[in-house]
């Protein structure tokens, strides 16, 4: 069996500093200083650590309705996120498949038709000077020479 005794110390060094020691001053010293710790944490308490300290003012009835609505409306939440990323996926990769050969080809043909049109007018640029004038160059008609054929 143990056996349980209270021991006072009556030491000087420790009478002051022991927040458990039995005088009268000493409690009110603890109280006070109690106090300030208490004012000193509230300053320091998280949103999260006030709200968790609340649980006990809302009724286990309300409690259960609310994480109820928030569960569902996770899940909601979660179902809805996952229709519309395979709706993303579809459309990115669809695009990527069909869209992207497409564009390519349709690119290459707008190249093609540049080209065409390039070498047509380097043609036409040709016939022109290849092709004898309506009028006469300045310099036969001053020397007042005949054109062959005349």
């Amino acid at each position: 069996m143990v056996k349980v005794e209270i021991v006072e110390e009556k030491d000087a060094q420790f009478e002051g500093n022991s927040p458990y020691a039995s005088t009268s001053s000493s409690r009110t010293s603890s109280s006070v200083s109690l106090s300030s710790v208490g004012s000193d944490l509230d300053g320091e308490e998280s949103f999260y650590e006030r709200l968790t300290a609340l649980v006990d003012i809302v009724p286990p009835t309300t409690r259960q309705k609310i994480s109820s609505s928030v569960s569902k409306t996770a899940g909601i939440l979660k179902g809805t996120g996952k229709v519309v990323g395979n709706l993303v996926w579809i459309v990115t990769t669809s695009a990527l498949l069909i869209g992207l050969p497409l564009a390519l080809s349709l690119e290459d043909e707008a190249k093609i038709v540049a080209q065409e049109k390039e070498i047509l007018a380097q043609q036409q640029g040709q016939q022109q000077l290849l092709a004898p004038s309506m009028y006469p160059a300045p310099n036969q008609q001053q020397k007042g020479v005949v054109p062959p054929g005349f």
